[in-house]
């Protein structure tokens, strides 16, 4: 009975030997593969450069344009010309009906003649003691008023025309023949070619106050050249307008018969940026937008990538201004940022900024 236990211990460890021996024979689980590294393009931050591109919208105008009126009321005669004609110099525009003018001049003239013979018998009598010094000096003040109108009439009948002080188009034309007008009310707007066209542009006052008087811009104005003309700024005004709060900067345009009043085109100036700290980076580096911050991917020195908050600037059509959050030499992902995720290894592919 001994015998016969003994020998089925040996038969059971002999059977879990085997097993044991069966089970090691069989390949160990093999570990997880790590995923390939994702191709990205990186690029490495750089300091913005010290001037940065202003870029804004404006108007074509003639640098001068000149409101045209009459200095006395009256019934308009004739207008001899309409919007968009070319006058020379001097020519007559619009006259009024000068026929009461005439008729006041008529009539002031006789009155000075009165008026002086009337002083020359007082003078004459003054010096015989016939009559006092305070008659006389009555009439040598009669002379002078009827001197004086004169001189008024005369001044009205020449202004009863308007000439064009220089040559020009006519921009606008508010009168026709036989309106009745006021003294003042603009009659004609004369655009005086011989001072040529700018582009005018209304800005902030954080643009304009760095614009200064000479600045070289870029005037991109499709109706005249495909080609950006070349412009200078030639004035700014010095306080803003009431309504909008912006400054007006005139850029002023070189000569061409293509130039109207009123084309729309868009000008860039080149202008000291405004602080020196900054980066320049692509826009495509940049998600997750909130107002004035968003997100970057860093990449480290093991190729992985961590996202970091950063605060934006201005953005251009080539680039987006960093204030915050970067520094010089560190590298971004500037594009594929969307199939990246905190944490992932790239493989990176340099491209210039």
């Amino acid at each position: 009975m001994r015998d016969m236990t003994l020998g089925r211990t040996i038969i059971s460890v002999l059977v879990g030997l085997a097993f044991v021996t069966g089970c090691s024979d069989k390949e160990p689980d093999a570990k997880p593969a790590f995923a390939d590294p994702i191709p990205a393009a990186v690029s490495v931050v750089q300091p913005a450069s010290d001037s940065q591109t202003i870029t804004a919208p404006g108007t074509v105008r003639l640098r001068r344009e000149t409101s045209l009126g009459f200095t006395s009321a009256g019934k308009v005669a004739s207008v001899r010309y309409d919007e968009g004609d070319r006058v020379k110099r001097g020519v007559i525009l619009a006259a009024l009906d000068n026929s009461t003018v005439a008729a006041d001049l008529s009539t002031a003239r006789a009155e000075r003649d009165r008026a002086v013979a009337e002083y020359a018998r007082i003078e004459k009598l003054f010096k015989d003691g016939w009559v006092t010094k305070s008659r006389l000096e009555q009439a040598e003040a009669a002379a002078r008023a009827a001197r004086a109108r004169i001189e008024a009439t005369e001044f009205a009948s020449r202004t009863a025309y308007i000439r064009a002080p220089s040559s020009g188009i006519i921009l606008s034309r508010n009168i026709d023949a036989g309106q009745i007008v006021a003294a003042g009310m603009t009659a004609l707007v004369l655009g005086e070619t011989d001072k040529g066209f700018v582009l005018r542009v209304p800005m902030t006052d954080s643009d304009a106050a760095r614009i200064n008087v000479g600045m070289p811009a870029k005037v991109m104005l499709s109706a005249v050249s495909n080609e950006p003309l070349d412009a200078t700024v030639s004035e700014k005004d010095g306080r803003a307008d009431d309504r909008t709060g912006t400054f007006e900067v005139n850029f002023a345009l070189p000569p061409s018969d293509r130039l109207r009043s009123g084309q729309l085109a868009t000008v860039e100036v080149q202008v000291p940026r405004e602080t020196t700290t900054t980066f320049a980076i692509p826009a495509n580096a940049i998600f997750g937008v909130r107002t004035g911050e968003g997100l970057v991917f860093v990449v480290d020195d093991k190729n992985r990538v961590k996202q970091r908050n950063v605060q934006i600037g201005k953005l251009t059509d080539k680039s987006l201004e960093i204030l915050q959050g970067l520094t010089a030499g560190e590298v971004i992902v500037t594009r594929g940022v969307e199939k990246l995720r905190d944490g992932d290894v790239i493989k990176p592919i340099r491209t210039a900024q």
